[in-house]
C-alpha cells in the first residue's frame, strides 16, 4: 500500500468530522426561526421579531407582579421564549394566527406555587396532566391577552423515565416518517448517484395538495390523501421523464446534475408558495385530543402515521428483497454497467424508482405535516438535511440503511433535550450523532468499504 493511499485512508474520518461540523452549522442558521429568553427585555416582546400577532399578560401572586418567570409558546413548527419584566409583563410574537401551547416554566416559579387554574382567561385550556402548559388560540383580533394568577398547588411533572421513554416513542415516531422520504432519495442516489436537493419539495408537495383539494376545493379528507399519493407518484414519475433522464442521456455529470437539483428545489420551492401562501395550513383533523398509554400522551393521528409508516417501509423491504424490479434496482446500485451488461433495462429501473421516491415523499409529508403539525410553503426544506444525515449515516445507496440511520436521527433530534439541550439545537444533535458514528464507520453503517487510491 502506497504511502498516499495510507494518508488519505488516515484522513478521511477527519475531513467527514469537518464536513459534520460545517452541516451542523449550517443546520443552526437555517432552523425554523424563534426567540429564546436570556435575561428579562427591557419592554415585552423587545427580544423578539415583531410580527402583526401576539400573546401578552401579566404574571401575578397575591397582587404583586412576579418578575422573570419564563414564558415559552409553541405551535406550528415555530417556537419562542422570554421572560417576565420586573412588573410581571411578558409578551410572545408568532408568525401567523393560529393555536399554540402556552407554557410556564414553572422552575422559575416561587417555590410551592403553580398556575391557578380556576382563573384562567376565557379561551385557554389547560394540556392534559399538566399545570403549566395551555392550548391557546387568538379571537377575531390577531392579539391575545392572557393573563396569569399564580397560587398555591402541587405541580404535576413527569419522572425523568417516563419523559425519557415518551421522547424515545416521539423519537421513533418522527424517525419513521423520515425513514419513508430518506429511502426514496437513497434509491434515487443508488441508482443515479444523484443527491437530489429537490427532494424536500416533493415530501412539501404532497401535503400540499392535501390542502388544495380540502381547503381550496372543499372535498373530504380521504379524496385529498388518495389525490396527493397520485400526485406524488406524476411528480416523481414528470421529474424522471422531463428532466433527469433527457440529461442522463446527455452525459451530464454528478455535479451538474445537483446544481440542476438545487436550481428546481428553489424552482418548486416558490411555486409552492404561489400556491398556498406563506402561512401556515393545517390540515383537517390536525392536533387531537392526546390519548395517555401510561407515561405516553399519543393521539390517534400518532398511532395511524406509525402504522402507516410500518406497513410502507415493509412493503419497501418485500419490494427490495422479493421482487424482481426490487432486486434488479439493487443491482443497478451495486454496479450500473454490469447490470446493463446483464440485460437488466436500466433507464426502466430508475424510472420506476422515480415514481417510488414520489410515493414515499408524497406519505412522508403528509405525515410530516400532522406531527409538526401543519402545511408550510418551506416544510420540506427543513427536513432536506436530516435526510441527507440520515441516508449518510446508513450507508450511501442503501435504502435500509437509510431507514436505520432516519430512526437514529428521529431519536437524536427529540432525546437530547430532556439532557438540557436548547429546543433550537435539536435538529444539530443529529449531526453530532452522524459524526460519532462516521468517526468509528467512515463508510455508514450499512456502506461498504471503498479502496482509495
Amino acid at each position: 500500500m502506497s504511502p498516499t493511499t495510507m494518508a488519505a485512508r488516515r484522513s478521511a474520518p477527519w475531513l467527514i468530522a469537518l464536513l459534520g461540523l460545517l452541516l451542523a452549522a449550517v443546520m443552526v442558521l437555517f432552523s425554523a426561526p424563534g426567540a429564546h429568553a436570556a435575561d428579562a427585555p427591557d419592554t415585552p416582546g423587545g427580544d423578539q421579531e415583531q410580527t402583526d400577532f401576539y400573546f401578552a399578560g401579566v404574571i401575578t401572586f397575591e397582587g404583586e407582579p412576579v418578575p422573570d418567570v419564563t414564558m415559552s409558546v409553541d405551535g406550528g413548527g415555530f417556537d419562542a421564549k422570554t421572560k417576565t419584566d420586573a412588573e410581571g409583563k411578558w409578551r410572545l410574537y408568532v408568525p401567523e394566527k393560529d393555536t399554540y401551547t402556552l407554557k410556564v416554566d414553572e422552575d422559575t416559579l416561587p417555590d410551592g406555587v403553580i398556575v391557578d387554574a380556576s382563573q384562567l382567561p376565557e379561551g385557554l385550556q389547560p394540556v392534559s396532566g399538566t399545570t403549566a402548559s395551555f392550548e391557546a388560540e387568538f379571537g377575531l383580533t390577531g392579539t391575545k391577552i392572557v393573563n396569569l394568577f399564580l397560587g398555591a398547588g402541587e405541580r404535576q411533572t413527569a419522572s425523568f423515565v417516563d419523559q425519557l421513554l415518551s421522547r424515545t416513542v416521539g423519537g421513533l415516531n418522527f424517525g419513521l416518517l423520515l425513514g419513508l422520504a430518506s429511502m426514496g432519495a437513497a434509491l434515487i442516489y443508488g441508482t443515479t448517484r444523484l443527491s437530489n436537493f429537490a427532494h424536500g419539495e416533493m415530501v412539501t408537495w404532497g401535503p400540499v395538495v392535501v390542502v388544495v383539494v380540502t381547503s381550496m376545493l372543499h372535498l373530504p379528507l380521504w379524496a385529498g390523501i388518495i389525490a396527493a399519493v397520485l400526485a406524488g407518484i406524476l411528480l416523481g414519475w414528470a421529474s424522471d421523464a422531463v428532466i433527469w433522464r433527457p440529461l442522463r442521456r446527455r452525459g451530464l455529470g454528478v455535479v451538474q446534475l445537483m446544481i440542476v437539483s438545487i436550481g428546481l428545489s428553489l424552482a418548486l420551492r416558490y411555486a409552492l408558495q404561489f400556491i398556498i401562501g406563506g402561512s401556515t395550513r393545517q390540515l383537517p383533523g390536525s392536533s387531537p385530543e392526546p390519548m395517555r398509554l401510561g407515561p405516553v400522551s399519543l393521539s390517534y393521528i400518532d398511532l395511524i402515521g406509525m402504522s402507516v409508516s410500518l406497513v410502507v417501509i415493509l412493503g419497501m423491504a418485500f419490494f427490495l428483497t422479493r421482487t424482481r424490479v426490487g432486486k434488479a434496482t439493487r443491482a443497478i446500485s451495486d454496479n450500473p454497467q454490469l447490470a446493463a451488461a446483464s440485460g437488466i433495462d436500466v433507464d426502466k429501473v430508475v424510472r420506476i424508482v422515480w415514481i417510488l421516491a414520489g410515493l414515499l415523499a408524497a406519505i412522508s409529508g403528509i405525515l410530516w405535516a400532522y406531527f409538526r403539525p401543519g402545511v408550510k410553503w418551506d416544510m420540506g426544506m427543513q427536513m432536506l438535511l436530516l435526510m441527507f444525515c440520515a441516508i449518510t449515516l446508513g450507508g450511501l445507496g442503501s435504502a435500509i440503511g437509510a431507514l436505520i440511520g432516519s430512526i437514529i436521527v428521529g431519536l437524536a433530534v427529540e432525546v437530547p433535550t430532556l439532557f438540557g439541550v436548547p429546543s433550537d439545537l435539536k435538529y444539530a444533535s443529529a449531526l453530532v450523532a452522524l459524526i460519532l458514528v462516521l468517526l468509528l464507520r467512515p463508510q455508514g453503517l450499512l456502506g461498504r468499504k471503498e479502496r482509495i487510491g
